[in-house]
């Protein structure tokens, strides 16, 4: 039976309420996230106790939000309400922050992968990023993916790797030669006694939800696909490995289950509506075999199998201490088969989950309540932590810590101790008979008895007690830590590294049981009648005699390894009553148990494991062991296989199946540190075979290694291996064949070594092919002087030349280094020579034959040395070393080579030329040139003003540009302006921002305003010289000007920039180019615009243009100007009559022209209507024309009759024309052979047309039967243009002109 001690943790003052809760997955460290309302939130760590780690305290203005342990590093990301999310460290308290910028809401989504090698981030507002965390715990740079969902996130689990393997029976098939086995084969340790564990490294791929229900799949290249929707928020997500289902939670407790096949499609199996309140902040756990818990503010909590499809629910017990109407706000399940509920009333309740088989075999789940743990307020999170014995209950008041202690109990001397609560005993004396209950100070951990004295530990102090009547009473207390303890009589047994420690009651040590380091440190310890026996961490046992008043070591120290095969660690060390006999309990994966006395065996407890072993403490031979079931797969599990000669073997096999991850653990169990490293540097390059080839190097497979690389085309790596092999031809053979790229490195390792051997000659050469025999030959002849000298001379190199040169003249041998000099072309040492010498004349003439700057500038040092300052002066001009000569030239006065040598050296020898001309007062025109030429205009122009040197301005004002002082600009342009270069003069004006100025100065001097200037006048926008609206007058004023010079094209662009387009427009009106008129009306998008290019094409031919006449139409449509456009229609209407004798066109046009008129009606007045009822009788006259000319076919006496009623219209003519009506009739009455009816419609037409043009009415066909019929010859023009040459009407003969 076991009990809970509470801790609650040593809070900050600075926090406040906490409102997250987190334990490390493997080490009892918990973390805590709280948020106090004046200061913001922090995030602590404590221990298993509730201790607070100081260097782990993280405070920020605005609340934590999220915290999740890395699975297997003491780091723990911390997510915060702003997006911030950083990395915590224990215990150092180092922090990382994630990159900002990276979230900007509230982190909703932190969860690692199962190694910890990913760690995925999301926030409120749909952010995704995943991150990469390398061995150490460091974060890698930027996110590996960042994804924007537009929805929040709410939770997110990475998909399980596939399950571990046998490794025993995997090992053997791989030493055998089993393919599969090797590739199955993947090691990790699980921890430092168990076994090897085989299974996938790292899932990387995982699933993510959003705020709408859906659910997307990311995998390990980084591909996010959508998966799965729901109806409603997933609160909770959880994956089955066995069955391949994903199974999603919604906040209204709908449970969805989606089998997921292997092309990542997701088939929904099944929906059910969970029982429960459909809360949003319901607490759901899972368990790993699929059972759903949820609480959610009820009387019970709920349970649902999943792959059952059962469920039930689990109430709480008013008789174990709960109170009704308790609610259960939130759930938490170990491994160890334990629930645990917080309620309401800050209690928590557990329940025990017990499996029972009924007759028939079939198994049932039974959860049986405990007695409930209690703390103060609200409980709103619980949590198990790494170890099932540790729970941490965050309610509204605190955070407690609850410690899960089995009770503990001690028998001696007829003497029992029982626990019975957290901080009671319970004793009984069966000598006496009678029995004791009392209360301790502090939670027990350990407790002691003899019949005279209790000791309590509570794990950092140790309490005595001796009996008083019917109850105890304190006699000692003292700080003691050991994880051992045992009483005997008077005495108090604690341990310590390397001793045990034996006390008095008070804690006083009275003596000290030293253990060799070899020995290893006591462990355990016990005592049986006046025995104790001692264990320690190195598996030694050793017995003492407490029968004295000295504890005396019986017999020496004993090493169970040496005696036990395959021995683990000790984990109960006992002696029987007469300390003959020993016996051990250890831990293995099969728990065994051994006796030793003057013999060992071992006592074999088929399908049970021992647990707890107990001697008589009167009864030597008296023995008892507690044993409970064994799992039958621990008792087929092996140990692994850990002699060399296999993991060798297993390397060797590596190699021929190039399965590297199976060779590093292999190297790891052989100890061979160099060939892991070598293989761990083995992993950049980037072909197998070269990393294999390394494995293989380091094993001895030299054959291997070089078919290896080889095979992979890594001749580079091969050149490197047959020279580590010794191997030399064969990797000069492959350096020149397939590595040229390293043929001078391999050439010189080659003679390298050949020096090692003594072999100068054949070394000699291969420093010439290297390349390097100039340094490396003199090095390696350094001590045969003649053979260095004749190989010198035979080489005619001239770096030997000059390095042989070098070494005679340290030897003092001018005449032989000149010699040498001389054959390298070493001028600058020659003149060195000469110079020591005390020959300067001959250095002088070395110097100015070869031109040598090195060799002048050390000449024209030794002539300064000797003050000769002309010839210095001239060497160091060739030496074009200029500074030095101006420096020269300054110090003597020497003005008139100075100016020379300025122009030829850099802009500061200019200037401190130009500065010293300045100060002289003298030759102020070499100082303004020097100005001019360092780039110091502004300095050359205002010495050019006080000077008067007006040449000196016009070259100058060439280089102002409007970076220049807008003063100087101005003042320059004053200049210009006086000596009338007007030109010259806007340019600076228009550098110096006076916009206006210029452009007046253009006007008043009638300077032509080009493309370039008007650009250079026009004002960027936003700018700080003018406003937007002095910048639009501008623009006009240019494009006024512009309008003057005729520039139409310059103008209308200028009147644009202004924006003002009715302006431009009429500039581009008056170019005359049709097709930026088009262009422009298309673009402008204005009524006036487009009206204006209208009436422009008007002008044009657009008679015998259609494209113009489309034009017209469309620019007065857009320009809304209908009772232009109707205009526009009549004007058609007309050419059609006139040129063609269409009526019908000529009567669409006027119905085109109506409808215009129609619509314009409301917005022209009386005007329009006025027009329209004119236009509307035209047409009706039109209509009654082209109706008689159609009917004349099927009946020409009305078709007469309409006509003879059209000449009696008095205004028939602006909408027919007369001569059609009388042509009519004329061709009518000819056609019925009526020619004198016909001849009197000619002689009306006559006297109403007197000079009409009788061919342009009727056909010349009826002319000539009408002459001839009447006997009259008519004298007139055809409008033919074979007939007529001329426009002129036709005339008739005399006779007929009356």
């Amino acid at each position: 039976m076991a009990v809970y001690f509470d801790h609650r943790v040593e809070a900050p003052d600075s926090s406040g309420a906490a409102v997250l809760i987190s334990w490390h997955s493997s080490v009892c460290v918990l973390a805590v996230g709280s948020v106090n309302p004046s200061t913001g939130g922090c995030v602590d760590l404590y221990l298993q106790q509730g201790e607070h780690v100081e260097l782990c305290h993280v405070e920020r203005g605005f609340s934590p939000s999220l915290l999740q342990w890395h699975p297997t590093k003491l780091l723990l990301a911390v997510g915060w309400e702003t997006g911030e999310t950083m990395l915590l460290s224990h215990p150092s308290g180092e922090l990382t922050p994630l990159p900002n910028n990276t979230h900007n809401a509230c982190i909703t989504v932190l969860e690692w992968s199962s190694n910890g090698g990913r760690l995925v981030t999301g926030d409120q507002a749909g952010v995704m990023a995943v991150w990469r965390v390398d061995a150490r715990g460091k974060l890698q740079g930027s996110p590996l993916i960042k994804h924007d969902y537009s929805k929040p996130l709410t939770c997110c689990i990475f998909r399980p790797p596939p399950p571990a393997e046998d490794v025993a029976m995997l090992a053997r098939a791989a030493v055998s030669g089993d393919e599969s086995a090797l590739d199955m084969f993947n090691w990790k340790k699980s921890n430092k006694r168990a076994a090897f564990a085989l299974g996938s490294q790292e899932g990387l791929t995982f699933y993510i939800s959003t705020a709408d229900g859906s659910v997307y799949s990311v995998d390990e290249q980084a591909r996010s696909v959508p998966l799965v929707s729901v109806e409603s928020k997933i609160q909770t997500m959880w994956y089955s490995k066995r069955r391949d289902v994903l199974a999603v939670v919604t906040d209204s407790l709908l449970l969805s289950q989606f089998s997921l096949g292997p092309e990542g499609i997701a088939q929904e199996i099944s929906k059910v509506k969970l029982s429960g309140r459909g809360v949003q902040h319901a607490d759901i756990v899972w368990t790993e075999n699929g059972l759903l818990i949820t609480a959610s503010g009820e009387q019970h909590i709920r349970l649902w199998d999943v792959e059952l499809d059962d469920h039930y629910a689990l109430s709480l017990d008013e008789s174990l201490g709960f109170e009704k109407g308790e609610l259960l706000n939130c759930v938490s399940f170990c491994t160890s088969k334990l629930l645990a509920a917080g309620t309401s009333r800050g209690r928590v309740a557990l329940w025990h989950m017990v499996t029972v088989s009924d007759q028939q075999g079939d198994t049932k789940i039974h959860w049986k309540l405990q007695t409930p743990a209690e703390v103060e307020g609200n409980i709103s999170q619980l949590q198990w932590g790494s170890s099932s014995h540790l729970l941490a209950v965050c309610s509204s008041s605190c955070v407690v810590i609850l410690s899960e202690h089995v009770l503990c109990s001690h028998y001696s001397q007829q003497m029992a101790a029982v626990q019975l609560t957290p901080t009671q005993l319970s004793l009984a004396n069966f000598n006496t008979n009678t029995h004791i209950t009392f209360h301790t100070d502090t939670h027990i951990r350990a407790v002691q008895v003899t019949k005279d004295m209790v000791a309590v530990w509570n794990g950092k102090y140790i309490t005595v007690y001796e009996p008083s009547g019917q109850t105890l009473h304190s006699t000692g207390s003292f700080q003691c830590e050991s994880p051992a303890l045992v009483v005997h009589e008077e005495n108090i047994y604690t341990v310590e590294p390397n001793r045990v420690q034996i006390r008095t009651p008070q804690g006083t040590v009275k003596q000290l049981l030293a253990f060799s380091e070899a020995e290893g440190n006591p462990t355990q310890l016990s005592v049986c009648g006046s025995y104790l026996a001692v264990g320690t961490d190195t598996c030694h046992v050793r017995v003492f005699d407490l029968t004295r008043r000295e504890a005396k070591a019986m017999g020496v120290t004993k090493n169970l390894s040496e005696l036990i095969p395959d021995l683990g660690a000790l984990r109960s060390v006992r002696c029987n009553a007469s300390g003959s006999q020993l016996s051990v309990l250890i831990a293995q994966v099969q728990k065994r148990l051994f006796l030793k006395g003057f013999c060992s065996f071992e006592i074999q407890l088929a399908a049970r494991c021992p647990v707890s072993q107990f001697w008589d403490e009167n009864e030597p031979r008296l023995f008892v062991c507690e044993t409970v079931p064994v799992n039958s797969d621990l008792l087929c599990s092996i140990q692994s296989q850990t002699e060399k000669a296999v993991w060798e073997n297993m390397a060797r096999m590596c190699v021929k199946s190039r399965r590297l991850d199976v060779a590093r653990v292999c190297l790891g169990n052989m100890g061979n540190a160099r060939a892991a490293r070598a293989l761990r540097n083995a992993e950049k390059e980037p072909e197998v075979e070269a990393q294999v080839a390394v494995l293989a190097t380091q094993l001895g497979m030299l054959e291997d290694a070089e078919r290896l690389y080889k095979s992979c085309g890594r001749f580079d790596l091969l050149n490197k291996f047959y020279q580590a092999a010794g191997q030399w031809q064969q990797a000069v053979e492959t350096a020149e064949t397939h590595d040229r790229i390293h043929l001078r490195t391999t050439y010189y390792s080659y003679a390298k070594h050949l020096e090692a051997l003594g072999d100068k000659n054949l070394a000699l050469v291969y420093f010439e092919k290297s390349d390097t025999h100039r340094f490396e030959v003199p090095r390696m002849l350094m001590e045969d002087n003649l053979s260095l000298e004749i190989y010198i001379n035979k080489m005619k190199d001239k770096d030997l030349y000059k390095w042989w040169g070098h070494y005679l003249e340290s030897q003092s041998d001018m005449e032989a280094a000149l010699h040498y000099y001389d054959l390298a072309q070493d001028y600058l040492s020659q003149v060195r020579v000469y110079c020591y010498l005390g020959n300067i004349q001959k250095a002088s003439e070395i110097a100015n034959e070869t031109g040598n700057r090195a060799a002048s500038y050390h000449v024209a040092r030794q002539y300064e040395g000797q003050d000769e300052i002309s010839q210095s002066v001239h060497f160091y001009t060739r030496a074009q070393a200029y500074n030095n000569a101006i420096r020269l030239c300054k110090e003597n006065n020497l003005d008139e080579q100075l100016m020379n040598l300025a122009l030829l050296s850099n802009p500061e020898d200019m200037m401190d030329t130009a500065m010293y001309y300045e100060e002289k007062g003298t030759h102020m025109d070499r100082a303004v040139m020097l100005y001019h030429k360092a780039g110091h205009v502004s300095k050359a122009l205002e010495l050019a003003f006080a000077t008067e040197q007006f040449g000196a301005l016009q070259l100058i004002a060439e280089d102002l540009n409007e970076n220049s002082d807008p003063a100087l600009l101005a003042r320059c342009s004053d200049f210009f302006i006086k000596h009338t270069q007007y030109q010259k003069a806007v340019e600076l004006l228009v550098a110096a921002k006076k916009y206006h100025e210029a452009l007046q100065l253009c006007l008043d001097q009638s300077l032509t305003i080009t493309e370039d200037l008007a650009e250079s006048l026009t004002v960027p926008k936003d700018s700080s010289h003018l406003s937007e609206a002095g910048r639009k007058e501008l623009l006009e004023k240019i494009a006024d000007c512009c309008m003057r010079q005729g520039n139409y094209h310059l103008a209308t662009k200028k009147y644009t920039q202004a924006g003002n387009k009715i302006k431009a427009m009429r500039a581009l009106l008056k170019s005359g180019d049709t097709e930026k008129i088009v262009f422009f009306a298309g673009v402008s998008r204005q009524k006036e615009i487009y009206v204006m290019a209208a009436n422009y094409l008007q002008s044009l031919d657009w008679r015998n243009d259609p494209e113009i006449m489309k034009n017209i139409i469309g620019f007065y449509t857009k320009g809304r100007a209908l009772d232009l456009l109707a205009g526009f229609y009549e004007a058609c209407a007309e050419v059609e009559i006139d040129d063609f004798q269409n009526y019908e066109k000529a009567y669409g046009a006027l119905t085109e022209a109506c409808k215009c008129l129609t619509k314009a009606k409301g917005r022209s007045g009386d005007e329009a209507d006025r027009k329209l009822l004119i236009l509307t009788h035209r047409l009706g006259l039109v209509k009654r024309f082209i109706q008689a000319r159609r009917m004349h076919e099927e009946d020409p006496v009305e078709a007469v009759c309409v006509c003879e009623s059209l000449l009696e219209e008095k205004d028939l003519d602006p909408a027919v024309r007369v001569g059609d009506v009388y042509g009519f009739l004329v061709e009518h009455y000819c056609h019925h052979g009526n020619f004198q009816q016909a001849w009197s419609k000619i002689e009306d037409l006559r006297s109403t047309r007197p000079n009409i043009n009788l061919s342009l009415y009727v056909s010349q066909t009826s002319l000539e039967a009408l002459q001839n019929a009447a006997g009259v010859r008519l004298v007139y023009r055809d409008t033919d243009t074979h007939a007529a040459e001329d426009d002129e009407e036709v005339e008739e003969d005399e006779n007929i002109n009356h």
